[in-house]
């Protein structure tokens, strides 16, 4: 994981880190201004309080179930997968992004996370 946030920082597209828990341990620059906060201000954010931060939706506004969530379902299901999804940041702003979630797996077939990757698409 510290290979990859420092990978991740490097890149110019949002990118995000989480553990095997769920927890949002890094997010880069980049994912900064699509999120509505600066990593260093939000510190690491425990799974349990992902769901209160950020109201996510479909793109014609209606709630998902966090099974469908790309982030969620990498997690369960340890799998890549991707999607769309219309989502309100830290700073109240709303934005239609296309996510996909890869699940990270060390040696041993140890299940460590997941590497996401977002941006935000024109309607």
């Amino acid at each position: 994981m510290i290979l990859l946030r420092q990978l991740a920082s490097y890149l110019s597209i949002p990118i995000w880190l989480m553990d095997d828990g769920g927890n949002l341990v890094y997010y880069n620059e980049h994912a900064e201004g699509l999120l509505g906060a600066q990593f260093d201000d939000m510190g690491p954010v425990h799974a349990e309080d992902l769901a209160t931060l950020f109201r996510v939706t479909d793109l014609d506004g209606n709630p998902l179930e966090d099974k469908d969530l790309p982030v969620v379902a990498a997690l369960i299901e340890q799998e890549p997968t991707h999607g769309r999804v219309h989502f309100c940041g830290f700073d109240g702003r709303w934005h239609d992004v296309e996510i996909s979630a890869v699940p990270l797996v060390g040696a041993g077939q140890r299940f460590l996370g997941v590497f996401v990757t977002f941006w935000e698409t024109r309607p």
